[in-house]
């Protein structure tokens, strides 16, 4: 009870910021309701805290208001205690169990690897290359759905990547930014989100040539998390087509270890695995200039 309570409060403190950014811009609820694809009552819930706000909307409002950076922290402090209590779980609807003990994993963890040999993680996808990802494996899923998921998405990389833990390594096969996922804008949008997500220093991403001779890598993606001490063991969470498998014990951790390690020993360095990733966004880029032009 003392969480939900502490829950509503943050509720209330963040609509009352909201209300007030509004009122100082001189803005009507009408007129901020589009930002937020709502209605007037929708943005009237959420400034009396009676709404639980979606921590999209709260963005798309504070832009739409031009809060300086102050403001923004303050209100991305107060959505973080809003949200605080297993976030994922508005998603539920679309968040199977298996996945939403990684996501409560990711969010206890120091450090996390994930080797990918097909597409970009999800943990780092633009929104448009999730959304070609979320359609191609859920054929059968309305617009509804597909937005749910990628709204998930989405919000799991925010929310990972705006805390200083965990930190990340990728290590991906150099087929996966050449595989085209939607159009060349798509991709070129996503190797761009690489790059930048390579120069916060929070995520190290490295590249397997193909063109480079190395022994035989594992034929499924696996993300390996290793937690501060004393707080869980190590886990390898190995994903399949319907679920996915929690690896703990010593021996099989063993296993998925050392394949981790022999990949990143003959994956290419930061420097030049951002040569290949921006090899190949020329290439895309080149394409997208020839269907425009």
């Amino acid at each position: 009870m003392g969480g939900d309570r502490a829950r509503a409060a943050a509720d209330r403190l963040l609509g009352r910021e909201l209300r007030r950014c509004r009122e100082a811009r001189g803005l009507t609820l009408r007129q901020v309701a589009p930002v937020i694809r709502g209605s007037v009552s929708k943005i009237s819930r959420m400034e009396r805290g009676e709404s639980p706000p979606r921590p999209r909307d709260v963005r798309d409002l504070a832009r739409y208001y031009g809060v300086d950076a102050e403001e923004m922290r303050a209100m991305e402090r107060l959505l973080e205690h809003a949200r605080d209590s297993e976030w994922y779980e508005q998603f539920s609807d679309v968040t199977p169990d298996f996945l939403k003990r990684l996501i409560q994993l990711e969010g206890d963890a120091e450090e996390i690897c994930v080797y990918e040999n097909l597409v970009v993680p999800g943990i780092l996808q633009t929104r448009a290359y999730a959304r070609h990802m979320v359609r191609a494996v859920m054929p059968g899923a309305g617009e509804e759905e597909v937005d749910r998921v990628v709204e998930l998405r989405a919000e799991r990389q925010l929310r990972l990547m705006n805390r200083p833990l965990p930190r990340v390594t990728a290590l991906l096969e150099e087929g996966v930014l050449h595989r085209r996922c939607g159009n060349a804008a798509v991709m070129d949008e996503q190797l761009t989100h690489l790059l930048r997500a390579g120069e916060t220093g929070k995520v190290s991403i490295r590249i397997l040539p193909m063109a480079r001779a190395y022994g035989a890598t594992p034929p499924y993606p696996i993300t390996h998390l290793r937690f501060r001490d004393g707080e869980h063991a190590e886990v390898a969470y190995v994903e399949h087509i319907n679920g996915a498998n929690y690896v703990t014990r010593p021996r099989a951790l063993d296993d998925y270890r050392t394949a981790l390690t022999n990949v990143r020993n003959a994956a290419a360095t930061v420097d030049e695995s951002t040569g290949l990733i921006r090899t190949a966004q020329r290439q895309f880029s080149a394409g997208e200039l020839r269907v425009t032009a």
